[in-house]
């Protein structure tokens, strides 16, 4: 059926959209995106109202976005246009906030992130996590930040890892664990540092577990293995035992 896609029209497909069953509607919807040709996606923004549509097929349609295994840059295009100055229900507005970290990320490995449409991805999600004032907001541009994994965000995600609320750091300190070693640098472990020895505040547990993490698992100092295991005399008993696992695993 995506082969069929591929050599399709715009019209043809709009016109399978708009009368299909509304059971096959979803189907049908996923195989669009999936075929990724100019006449679906033409078809898709054209069909897709996000003020109107269902938001069940709306959700639906930015799940098949997300896990499309190699997205397009016109793709991604068609998801900032339909997420722009509309009035979304919150639950769309999230999902596709996320799913724009997601594509951006694959966009990335494909040796994209220099064209475009990336960089209008990258600037609409900082620009929405600076004008963000709730906590929910926050976290919701966060973990977008944590599924785009782009380095130039380093600074960005330690600013939020020991400002505002337990919620707001758990984000940014998850964010950061996505990045492989030769990003975790030494500012990085610094904050994780402060963190997990709550030099500054006292955090969640959470926090500090996956502070603890982030040193535990890029290319760990001999002296910060030590002073975890130090510091788990003073813990509860479940989460000195999960240090305890992590730093064992470190050593196999």
């Amino acid at each position: 059926f995506i082969q069929m896609l591929h050599g399709a029209k715009k019209k043809d497909i709009l016109q399978l959209l708009r009368k299909a069953p509304r059971d096959m509607v979803p189907f049908f919807v996923e195989a669009a995106v999936a075929a990724q040709s100019v006449a679906s996606l033409a078809a898709l923004s054209s069909f897709l109202d996000f003020g109107k549509t269902p938001r069940s097929l709306l959700e639906k349609f930015l799940y098949a976005v997300a896990f499309s295994p190699r997205p397009s840059k016109e793709l991604l295009s068609l998801v900032l246009d339909k997420l722009r100055g509309k009035r979304l229900a919150p639950e769309v507005r999230e999902t596709g906030i996320v799913v724009i970290g997601s594509l951006v990320s694959k966009l990335c490995r494909q040796k994209l992130c220099g064209s475009q449409e990336v960089e209008r991805g990258v600037e609409t999600i900082l620009q929405g996590l600076g004008s963000a004032k709730e906590e929910s907001e926050v976290v919701l541009y966060l973990m977008s930040l944590r599924n785009a994994v782009l380095p130039e965000t380093i600074p960005t995600l330690l600013r939020y890892t020991e400002e505002g609320p337990a919620a707001v750091t758990a984000a940014a300190v998850a964010a950061l664990q996505r990045f492989p070693s030769q990003h975790i640098s030494s500012e990085v472990k610094r904050a994780m540092r402060r963190i997990f020895h709550e030099k500054k505040k006292s955090y969640e547990k959470t926090c500090r577990l996956a502070a603890a993490e982030v040193l535990l698992d890029h290319e760990p100092l001999p002296m910060d293995v030590i002073n975890i295991l130090l510091a788990t005399k003073e813990m509860e008993t479940e989460m000195a035992t999960l240090l305890w696992l992590k730093v064992q695993n470190s050593l196999h």
